[in-house]
Order: C-alpha cells, then structure tokens, then sequence
C-alpha cells in the first residue's frame, strides 16, 4: 500500500489539450475534516486506508494542497438536458485532478467534486453541499456493492464555508473515482459546434484508452458503439432489476463506459411503483421509474447522431435495435435469478410482469419481498407473503403458478436455494430515508451514522447482528421525501 505522495500519475485526458478542458485549481473549503471514507475505493489506488485519518489526507481532498504530478482540468462538454439541447455545459462545480495508476496497471481519474467556480460554472459558486456530497458518496458504493456498474467514491471532506441553497448549508467535497469522466456529451459538443477534427481526436482516445480491443476490428467505432450499446442495456438493467431510479438521465450525465454517475435525486423503490419519480424537478416523469429503458435508447440515439461522421446510419440503426432485446434478456435474467430459479422457461416473463402488477396494487416493499421469498421454501414463503398484498385471491393464484415453477426447475435443496437466493437479493439498500438520517447527523457534526450506513451497505446480501433497523420498511415520512437536482 502507499502513501498519499506516492501515488503515480498519468495525465492522459489533459493531455488532449486546452480544447477538451480548462486549466483551474482547486478552491479551498475552510477547516477541512474527513466525514466518511470507503477503504475498498482506495485501495483501487493502492492507497493505505490509514491515509484518510490524516491532516493531510483532509487538505489535499479539501483543496489546500495538490500532488506536483496533479493537472486539475475542467472538462467541456454538451448535452441534452430533458429533451433539450444545451449547447455547452461542462464541470461547473468538479474538477478532474488528474489519472493515477495503481500496481494493477488500472487508470482511475481523481475527480473532485465541490472544487469551485470554473469557466463552466454558469453563474453558479461550484460547491457542493454537505448533503449532497454524503448521498453521492452512499449510492456509489452501494450500488458498486449491488454489483452495479458504478463510478466510486473515496471519501467525502466537510468544512465551515457557508454555501447558500434554499438554505444555508455547508460546504463539502466528495472525491469519485473511475476509469473515465468522459460522457454522451463529449462527442455531442464537437459534433454540434462542428470541430470534426477534435471529435476524432476524442473518439480516439476513447478507443485506444478504453476499447482497445475494437482497434481490431474493421470498423473500431462501430464496434465501440455496439460494446456502448451493450454496456447500457445491462446497467439499465440492473437499475431496473434492483429497484435503482437514477432520476437525472440527461446526455451529459451519461458514461461512456456504460457505468453509473453524476448522482442527484436519486432513489431506491421502497415500495414497488412503476411510475415513481424520484426527482422532484421532474414535472412531467421524463425519468420515471419505468421510463429508464426507453430513454436510455433515447440517449444511445443521441449519441449514435455524433457518431454519424465515423459510423453509417443504417449500421448506427443497426446497432440501436439490438438495445432493447440485450435489455430484456439481461433484466429477465437477474429477475430469474432473484426468483430462484436455475432454468428458463418461456412464461417467466409473464410470471414476473403479474407479481409486478399485484405488487404496484399493493404497495409491497420490493427489496424485501424478494428477500423473503428466499427465507423458507417456496410454499411457505408464499404463504407468509400474501398478507401483504390487497388481492389475496390474485396472489394466492400467483402463488400456485410460482410454487409450481419452483418444482418444474427441480433445484429441491432448500438450504441452496436459500443461499441461492440471498446471494442476489440483498437485505439492505440505501433508502433515502436513511441517508437523511445520516445526512441530519452529519450536519451536527456527528459521522458516526453515515460510516456505519457505509458499512452496512458495503456488504447488502449478508444478514448483520445488530443492524436489524437499516433492513426494515421505512417509516410512512420517509416515503415521501422531495429530493430535487439541488441536492
């Protein structure tokens, strides 16, 4: 392991030059202090986990002080922003440091999330909030826990410099990692303001950094953009499969590499509602719940629109059609497996889209009915669950069609078919109403709740003595909490 001045950096996204992103420094928060670290994220900088309990730690993740190697560029880019285009956006409020390589021979991008006005800020003070950076910190290594495609973060500092939001606030700074910051709106930007040469610049660096594999191919865009295709269909389907609502699924918020950032309102479903909106800027439900599957192809088109210069439209088209099949077959099956099963049989889908049903009409927890299920065998689990439904006689026929298909795939051990089980529906998610609970106590300066959230949800598919609470449904107030971009 090393020490925070061993860290090795390679600057390959600053290198590209001024065109793709702004030179700025850091702006410091005052008295900077650790809130929350996660271990496993910074070992994927070879860094000691000791490191975060230093002065130094706090100041160089604070923004007092910067590596010599380090070359903090905001990065420029585009997007479509529910529906609409915005001809230019780019890091208002986060800072690329720079790209540290570990003993694996991984890159990781150092991105400071927080850091301060910069050319991109659109009238906006570049901080982030307390809150804010406490959420984005929680649903990073969750999900990553969840074995979802996720950015992650290593740490969160707190601070005394005010910010104003609806309210005073505090100022923090969150510090994500991932193998690229590059999004949709990268190659939207060059392509709309017509720079062709900078785009190909750019769709070179993404193939020879992060799909070197399709440089063998005869056509390497086209084999990009189908790998891109095929990366977000799956995310999306874990998204859909665990109950995940993103909540801001603009272009620009849109990885390249088909893994999970830029966190706003996000929220997990607690009980089950296909139209759940999670951010309460969203008037009309563009990014509803339900609605993730169909804009992430929206945003695919997008992207395949700046891709026209490299890849024809007919194979672009092509390769468009193949989302929503390698969507469906991904999502049913996780859902196979959540349900249990060791086989597939054509009626699966529609076992599924009726417990959905019965569940929306119902109000059900939805991770912990599939936690559940697992508990007992497959009639008694079923037996215990009904009481949770309003159409007992729609569930009890349910039942018999699951119990039945239980016996059809022939897995008869019970013991494994309860590990099965456990081991991909998990006991513990980041609820929101849990998060505020942290958030509340860290405000007070107490951080003692969101490191011990931290740790529950990094390991969310083992029962824990004592963390009994953090697996309960959530109370009826913390069903209902407003989260907004803001936060």
């Amino acid at each position: 392991m090393k020490a925070l001045d061993e860290l090795t950096f390679d600057n390959r996204f600053a290198r590209l030059g001024d065109a793709f992103s702004a030179h700025v420094l850091p702006e410091s928060i005052d008295n900077p202090r650790l809130v929350v670290a996660s271990p496993a994220a910074l070992a994927l900088l070879d860094l000691d986990p000791a490191m975060a309990d230093t002065q130094e730690f706090a100041e160089l993740f604070g923004g007092h002080k910067l590596w010599a190697d380090a070359e903090p560029r905001a990065m420029v880019y585009s997007g479509h922003q529910f529906g609409g285009y915005t001809p230019q956006l780019g890091d208002g409020r986060g800072l690329l440091l720079g790209e540290v390589y570990n003993a694996a021979g991984e890159h990781w991008d150092l991105h400071l999330k927080g850091a301060g006005q910069t050319p991109f800020s659109r009238m906006g003070d570049g901080r982030a909030v307390l809150r804010s950076s406490i959420r984005e910190f929680l649903a990073s290594e969750a999900l990553h826990a969840l074995n979802i495609p996720s950015s992650r973060a290593a740490c969160v500092i707190g601070s005394d410099t005010p910010v104003w939001r609806e309210k005073q606030e505090r100022a923090a700074m969150v510090l994500r990692l991932a193998p690229s910051h590059i999004r949709f709106g990268h190659f939207e930007y060059f392509y709309y303001t017509k720079r062709p040469e900078q785009q190909k610049q750019l769709g070179e660096h993404v193939l020879a950094m992060h799909y070197p594999e399709c440089l063998e191919q005869p056509e390497p865009y086209l084999a990009m953009f189908r790998e891109i295709v095929e990366r977000n269909a799956e995310l999306i389907a874990k998204w859909q499969a665990y109950g995940f609502c993103h909540g801001v699924m603009n272009t620009d918020n849109m990885s390249i590499l088909g893994i999970t950032f830029d966190f706003g309102p996000f929220a997990f479903l607690d009980d089950f509602d296909a139209n759940f909106i999670c951010n309460h800027s969203d008037d009309q439900g563009r990014y509803s719940f339900s609605n993730q599957v169909p804009v992430g192809q929206w945003n695919l088109s997008a992207l395949a629109q700046a891709l026209t210069p490299f890849i024809s439209v007919e194979a672009l088209r092509e390769t468009l059609g193949l989302y929503l099949p390698l969507f469906q077959a991904h999502y049913l099956d996780l859902m196979r497996r959540r349900f249990g099963f060791t086989s597939a049989e054509d009626d699966d889908q529609p076992l599924l889209e009726q417990l959905l049903q019965l569940m929306q009409n119902s109000g059900v927890d939805y991770t912990l009915f599939f936690r559940r299920l697992g508990e007992e065998s497959a009639e008694q689990a079923v037996a215990r669950l009904r009481d949770d439904f309003v159409d007992i006689k729609g569930f009890d026929a349910w039942g018999e069609r699951y119990v039945a298909r239980v016996a059809r795939d022939g897995a008869t051990d019970q013991e494994q078919r309860r590990a099965r089980m456990h081991a991909v529906n998990p006991l513990y998610i980041l609820r929101n109403y849990l998060a505020q609970k942290a958030i509340d106590a860290a405000e007070q300066g107490d951080y003692s709740e969101v490191r011990r959230l931290h740790a529950v949800l990094s390991n969310p598919f083992e029962e824990q003595p004592g963390m009994e609470s953090y697996a309960e449904r959530p109370p009826e107030w913390g069903k209902h909490l407003e989260i907004s971009c803001s936060s």
